[in-house]
């Protein structure tokens, strides 16, 4: 029996609509018409939060971050906002063609794993609305890492015993995922529902997750 074939997974931008879920707080906390100036200074802030703290959990690295945006719109956040991100987290929206294609990969013999940047409360509430088996989740607040650093890599290898000739991993983020996999040795396929460039090029890239699963039979046989 050959062995199993991994594909590992970022979440939050591939699987679950991060931007739309952060927008929504933004636009509650600050108003519809700085929300999407926020929350580009949002993606611009967090990762050099997580590069400081890479032992934070993330509610707290999502807690600093928009605590720097409440002062930079001189704005002063009520009683308990300071964890509105974090609280609105488990109700972020799945992109809707994610359960059906995940399924998918999962019925052709795929194990799915989610490598993330979040916390281990966070990823269960997101998995389970997904609704499709994961075979396990490796979090930035267990490794004691932020991607891109190689934590999360290296601890599915550990827990795994994965042949890395029979792993790909799937992301929408360049930065934080594309690269390092890229830098590891692991063949990607880089979801770029932004329609952006990036250098290294991924394996294969797709818009979205329809056809992920053809894709992945392609770079590994069963």
């Amino acid at each position: 029996m050959a062995d199993p074939r991994w594909a590992t997974f970022d979440c939050y931008g591939t699987l679950v609509d991060w931007n739309a879920g952060i927008l929504a707080e933004l636009d509650r906390l600050f108003g519809s018409s700085a929300g999407g100036q926020l929350l580009t200074r949002y993606h611009a802030i967090e990762p050099r939060v997580q590069t400081e703290h890479p032992t934070w959990s993330y509610r707290d690295v999502m807690a600093a971050v928009l605590a720097e945006l409440a002062t930079e719109a001189g704005v002063a956040l009520a009683d308990g906002e300071r964890d509105a991100l974090g609280r609105s987290l488990p109700a972020w929206p799945v992109f809707a063609e994610v359960p059906g294609a995940l399924a998918e990969a999962h019925d052709r013999g795929w194990r799915l794993v989610a490598l993330s940047n979040t916390d281990r409360d966070l990823i269960e509430a997101s998995m389970k609305s997904i609704g499709v088996p994961f075979d396990g989740a490796i979090v930035a607040s267990e490794v004691g890492s932020y991607k891109p650093a190689p934590g999360h890599w290296r601890a599915f290898q550990e827990s795994t015993g994965a042949d890395p000739a029979r792993h790909v991993h799937v992301a929408q983020s360049h930065f934080h995922d594309i690269v390092p996999a890229h830098e590891l040795g692991i063949r990607t396929v880089w979801i770029n529902r932004l329609g952006e460039r990036g250098e290294p090029a991924p394996t294969r890239e797709l818009p979205d997750l329809r056809g992920l699963a053809v894709v992945l039979d392609e770079l590994v046989r069963r």
